[in-house]
């Protein structure tokens, strides 16, 4: 006669009371790697917290009312950089595609590389805050002592005048800060990187 044990109903218990620990771990480790693109991506498609627009194309409609937006520059802890923007301040039209320029010097005496982040303020209009062309979207790269012109190409969607919470706002602020990072590989580099550590 065989004698098969049976497990007792507390260590079966407790076994799915581990697995489900574990399995919660797992999951909130996946969040958290996936919680920063997602609010970005939630934060770009709805303009939260001040997150401006990328566009392809220009406004078609421009009003004869105008906003004044103001310009804000700022370095981050690490990036020996003097970075302000050219002009502190236009009357643009709304929908109507401007250019103004931001000015950085690299004040190390090595190479440095950084990427700016961005938002408007008042916060509820980054939603119709819409950039064409900027330098915060790739990283910039100075040499020691080298000064660099970025150009922003935006508009204001006339869309702004409709809604209660923007309609009579007259000023906004774009405001950019500049981190330090470190300059992306081309990706032939990186695949012979792996290969000679490989050997």
């Amino acid at each position: 006669m065989t004698n098969t044990r049976q497990t007792p109903p507390k260590e079966r218990a407790n076994g799915v009371i581990v697995g489900a620990c574990l399995a919660f771990a797992a999951g909130m480790v996946g969040m958290a790697y996936a919680a920063v693109p997602l609010y970005d991506m939630f934060c770009r498609v709805t303009g939260y917290n001040g997150t401006t627009q990328r566009v392809e194309q220009a406004s078609d409609v421009i009003l004869d009312e105008k906003i004044k937006v103001t310009f804000d520059a700022n370095v981050g802890p690490g990036l020996a950089w003097d970075f302000k923007p050219v002009q502190r301040d236009i009357d643009v039209r709304i929908g109507e595609t401007v250019q103004v320029m931001y000015r950085a010097k690299n004040l190390s005496s090595k190479p440095t590389t950084g990427q700016a982040t961005f938002n408007v303020t008042p916060m509820a209009a980054g939603a119709y805050f819409n950039k064409v062309q900027c330098f915060c979207f790739t990283e910039t790269t100075l040499k020691p002592g080298e000064e660099m012109e970025m150009p922003v190409v935006f508009f204001v969607d006339p869309e702004i005048v409709k809604p209660v919470e923007t309609k009579d706002i007259k000023t906004l602020t774009l405001s950019y800060t500049f981190y330090p990072r470190e300059p992306s590989k081309p990706l032939a580099a990186v695949k012979d990187e792996e290969t000679e550590n490989r050997l």
